[in-house]
């Protein structure tokens, strides 16, 4: 009696431990850490923005992204680059996925132009590189494939600190983001 109850235990134990490695590599699909991302309505506008994210749990992830433009003519814009760490909480069902919430900073610098009056009265124009630091909010939804391919939608509005008297005190970000969860 006691070798048939040790070898139905030990039977139970392999099956439970082999339903189990299936559940965990399953979950490991969705528990990868690392994201890096491409924006591709920036890339379509005429310029380059990347990002690299950290998934620290399930419900919270830390990131950054560059933007850059390539093609001033294209882009109807005066900015020069910006950096903006993230903070993201999520409220979805999937890890590190669904609907976020997000905060973010932004070193950003742009060109200024302003109007110059000379002796005779006349106004010349002159363009300045100026630099400011902004913080905001952003809102969006991301969705994870079983393969790790990462869609996202995201919106975001800040206000630079320190520059106040020119017209560039509000800031965006915005992105239709296209990716991969490693």
């Amino acid at each position: 009696m006691k070798s048939f109850l040790f070898a139905l235990f030990l039977l139970y134990s392999i099956l439970n431990l082999s339903a189990q490695q299936q559940n965990d590599s399953i979950a490991a699909l969705y528990k990868k850490q690392n994201e890096v991302k491409l924006n591709a309505v920036m890339l379509l506008a005429g310029a380059f923005e990347a990002s690299y994210e950290r998934n620290l749990n399930e419900e919270s992830s830390l990131g950054v992204s560059f933007f850059t433009p390539y093609d001033n003519e294209n882009l109807d814009a005066n900015i020069n680059y910006y950096i903006s760490p993230y903070y993201r909480i999520f409220f979805g069902k999937k890890y590190a996925a669904g609907f976020f919430v997000e905060g973010f900073a932004m070193l950003n610098s742009i060109d200024r132009e302003y109007g110059v009056q000379d002796s005779g009265g006349f106004y010349t124009y002159e363009e300045e590189s100026v630099t400011d630091f902004a913080l905001g909010f952003g809102l969006g939804g991301k969705w994870v494939s079983k393969n790790g391919f990462v869609f996202e939608l995201t919106g975001g509005i800040g206000r630079n600190l320190f520059q106040n008297d020119y017209d560039t005190t509000i800031v965006g970000k915005f992105g239709f983001n296209l990716g991969y969860r490693f």
